[in-house]
């Protein structure tokens, strides 16, 4: 009687066991099912059952290729031997990559035999899928499983509520399946909606998200809230979310989920800040407004080689700097865990980047030229300040001799520094010339400091002009005649007259103005000043403003009326100028009275001739002072 109580409870126990062993083999064909068609698909191929559609050996085929990425033979007949045949194909295939098959023959597979089925898929998930996933911190003896669960721990690693410790039941509730996707997508998952919710509500959240991101809905909420999920099914379905979701690739600086944000709050502020710098830039190197002063500009031009020689550079590195870690940044971005703005690509600096590199290009093409031309006006400018200083002191010297001669004359001693003085003068006329060129090129440039150049030549030319004057005064004053050389002078004259211009003037001329022009034993080198500096002073005549008029001296004078035609002196003679030859026989006169008006008919005699000789002879120059000063002179 107890034996026979015992026996319903012992096959409810079977009964159970063998339930949960059929729901697991459930559970597995479905996942391993729809494991093959997310990878048949490929090839435009499909499966519904998993134990019959493989037992031809053709889709075992397909599915090992599509894995693998080889080609493999295949028998096209239908034939029980021809489906043994190819299943033995996929067999010694996977025997070759040393995948370790145990108790598998061809016949089990061709035979549809669901456990030895469920086992070489579960094996060939094992190859291709999970063996080649890598951990950090994984030790060389871990299995695939531990490292996939290893890999399961570090992701959802500080999520509240959430524990990963198998491939059972730490996954029933959902949370871990959320946890991971919203580790890489936390736009996608509310993980404090996620604490509230249901474990089919948390399951089928996760496996909807996961599927928008291209992960296979292997498995379904109602096959794992339950007791105890298949282990074989959650690692494949969690070893297709590991292949599905970004990951770094060995020996590769990447991003981990955790690092993503940061890095690309980072990316997006040396985007924007280049960006904005890039644009400022150009805008300053499209600016055409150089300035006018030299010193100015050549800052400028210094300013522009210092920003393209060491600001450039920099750039360039920060420019580098965002290509690589757009890289890092790239799986995120085709992911989807990162939206990509407009104007954030590497390649849209660079069509910036372009931009300012023409800007600058165009700018010194702009610059240099300017700085060159204004160099050139800055080489003049120079010019002209050393000539005016140069100009300034001969200037100082003509005069610091021209002081020295006037004390000179008024002790009665020859003057000496005449010829030094017109040498003196005759060089700032020169400097004058060459400055007139240079003030004009440097007005026809805009030159900024043209006008006080302009007004310091003006003061040298005023300073000249001055000057001449005064030498003009000084040098006049020493050819005074006297009454007993203007008798000389008369006498010389009347001789002339009476003997028919039997000789020169220039030898009548010449015993009388000879000591006229030396006074007080003077020396003859009053001839020279007369010659380059007198005709100077007019400024009718003046050489320096009249390009080719040579001054003509007293020797040029007297040379040419020794050479003209002496018929003119002859005309002169005939004049109708009566020389008072005797003195006045009026009685009512003493002989002091006759006396005086005798001397001034005389005089008034010869400044008559002077005149005369002067509409002939324009060099010849006299003194309407004469009827005054009684003091005639030549100058």
């Amino acid at each position: 009687m107890l034996i026979a109580s015992k026996l319903p409870s012992i096959n409810y126990v079977r009964d159970q066991a063998e339930l949960a062993v059929y729901e697991r083999d459930r559970v597995q064909k479905k996942t391993f099912t729809k494991w093959i068609n997310q990878h048949l698909m490929k090839v435009r191929k499909h499966i519904n059952d998993l134990y019959e559609d493989l037992r031809d050996g053709h889709n075992l085929i397909s599915l090992l290729e599509v894995l693998s990425g080889d080609t493999l033979p295949r028998e096209r007949g239908r034939m029980r031997f021809h489906r043994l045949q190819n299943v033995q194909i996929a067999l010694d295939y996977l025997k070759r990559r040393q995948v370790k098959l145990v108790n598998i023959r061809n016949d089990d597979i061709t035979d549809g035999n669901p456990k030895l089925t469920l086992g070489l898929i579960w094996t060939i998930i094992l190859h291709f899928q999970i063996s080649e996933i890598h951990v950090t911190g994984e030790s060389e003896d871990m299995t695939a499983k531990e490292r996939l669960l290893l890999w399961s721990k570090q992701i959802t690693e500080g999520y509240v509520g959430v524990r990963c410790d198998n491939f059972t039941t730490s996954w029933r509730d959902g949370r871990l399946f959320n946890a991971i996707i919203h580790k890489y997508r936390p736009d996608m998952v509310d993980m404090a909606r996620v604490s509230t919710q249901t474990n089919r509500s948390n399951l089928e959240h996760a496996f909807c998200v996961a599927e928008q991101l291209g992960v296979a809905r292997l498995l379904d909420p109602e096959d794992m809230d339950v007791h105890s999920p298949d282990e074989k099914s959650v690692i494949t379905y969690v070893s297709t979310l590991y292949d599905a979701f970004p990951r770094v690739p060995d020996g590769v600086d990447g991003i981990s989920p955790n690092d993503v944000d940061i890095k690309w709050v980072e990316y997006q502020n040396m985007i924007k800040y280049l960006s904005q710098w890039i644009k400022h830039n150009v805008a300053i190197m499209s600016d055409r407004s150089f300035p006018n002063n030299p010193v100015e500009l050549k800052a400028l031009y210094e300013q522009y080689l210092q920003f393209k020689e060491h600001e450039i550079p920099l750039k360039e590195t920060e420019k580098t700097k965002i290509k690589n870690l757009y890289k890092k940044l790239e799986m995120w971005i085709e992911f989807g865990r990162i939206q990509l703005p407009q104007g954030h690509h590497p390649n849209d600096i660079e069509k910036e980047w372009g931009k300012l590199i023409i800007a600058m290009l165009e700018r010194e093409k702009s610059l240099r030229p300017e700085v060159e031309r204004l160099e050139t006006l800055q080489q003049i400018a120079n010019r002209v300040q050393r000539d005016c200083v140069n100009g300034e002191d001969k200037l100082a010297l003509a005069r610091t001799a021209l002081q020295s001669d006037a004390k000179r004359l008024e002790s009665g001693i020859q003057f000496i520094n005449e010829a030094e003085i017109a040498g003196y003068l005759l060089e700032c006329e020169n400097i004058l010339r060459q400055q007139v060129v240079d003030i004009q090129i440097l007005l026809d440039g805009k030159f900024p400091f043209a006008d006080q150049l302009v007004q310091r030549v003006s003061k040298l030319r005023d300073d000249l002009l001055s000057l001449r004057a005064e030498c003009s005064s000084v040098y006049s004053k020493g050819r005074t005649l006297t009454t007993e050389q203007t008798k000389m002078m008369i006498s010389g004259i009347t001789q002339s007259l009476n003997s028919g211009f039997s000789q020169s003037i220039n030898a009548s001329l010449t015993p009388a103005l000879t000591p006229a022009l030396t006074p007080g034993g003077l020396s003859t080198s009053g001839s020279t000043y007369t010659s380059s500096l007198t005709p100077c002073l007019n400024p009718s005549s003046d050489p320096a403003l009249t390009p080719g008029q040579q001054p003509a001296s007293v020797q040029g004078y007297m040379s040419s009326v020794g050479s003209r035609d002496p018929g003119g002196l002859r005309h002169l003679k005939h004049m109708q100028i009566q020389k008072p030859l005797m003195k006045s026989s009026d009685p009512s006169l003493t002989e002091e009275e006759v006396n005086m008006k005798f001397v001034q008919d005389l005089l008034n005699w010869v400044e008559e001739m002077q005149v005369s000789l002067f509409m002939m002879y324009p060099t010849f120059r006299y003194s309407k002072s004469v009827r005054h000063s009684n003091v005639p002179f030549l100058f």
